[in-house]
């Protein structure tokens, strides 16, 4: 089997965990540090199924993505990334870094009221995604962990969003589906041996951004993904 030239590194987290502002500031470190880095964002909100879902988290295409069975839901986020990933290549980078990927499917269609009770379809997420659709695998998943109430308060913050204006789309304003969310992170940790978590909190407050982002490398290191 052919060794893959490109690490690869998703971000995952509840919306208002503070992912985008790691995402950002990970790269910037990586190439700081010499190594060549190319960058994914999910969803794709401009491309033809990114708008499908944007409707569906606004609630603006007549149906909601909390009222739509997991496993439908969960193909128009894989869709998205099927399309996004047509013309990538290994090697163009030594690092890909994606902002939400495969994981945060498995979570947030596992986790609305409509789950509950349901068998939990991570490991049918895994592989729409990873076998059938050819997804690669991420050599880490970093989980930001955040109390639910600090990461809606940073939600709020988040300003004008293309798809959904200026309010929160219908996961980020259900508290119990974000409590739920960050439960379900948690315990695919203890399940799957890809996922890292890196704590955002302590005694109640948040780390300092650049903190956050020490444990991010340290996290990295560890795993042999950089030196």
């Amino acid at each position: 089997m052919e060794t893959r030239k490109t690490k690869i590194i998703a971000i995952e987290g509840i919306d208002g965990s503070g992912k985008g502002v790691q995402y950002r500031r990970l790269k910037d470190a990586l190439i700081n540090m010499g190594y060549s880095v190319a960058s994914m964002d999910f969803p794709v909100y401009d491309s033809f199924f990114g708008k499908e879902i944007g409707g569906f988290l606004s609630g603006a295409a007549g149906v909601r993505a909390d009222e739509v069975d997991g496993k439908s839901m969960a193909l128009w986020f894989a869709l998205d990334r099927f399309d996004r990933f047509k013309n990538y290549q290994d090697g163009e980078a030594d690092i890909l870094i994606l902002n939400r990927y495969v994981l945060s499917n498995a979570v947030y269609q596992s986790i609305r009221d409509i789950d509950l009770y349901k068998p939990d379809i991570a490991e049918w997420v895994f592989e729409v995604e990873y076998e059938h659709l050819g997804l690669p695998r991420p050599d880490v998943n970093l989980v930001f962990s955040i109390a639910p109430k600090a990461a809606e308060e940073n939600v709020g913050k988040k300003g004008f969003r293309d798809y959904v204006g200026a309010g929160k789309d219908v996961y980020e304003s259900s508290h119990d589906i974000q409590t739920r969310a960050m439960a379900q992170y948690l315990a695919y940790a203890a399940r799957y041996d890809d996922i890292a978590v890196i704590p955002c909190m302590e005694d109640g407050r948040l780390l300092p951004i650049d903190t956050i982002g020490e444990a991010v490398l340290e996290a990295l290191r560890e795993r042999g993904i950089i030196v």
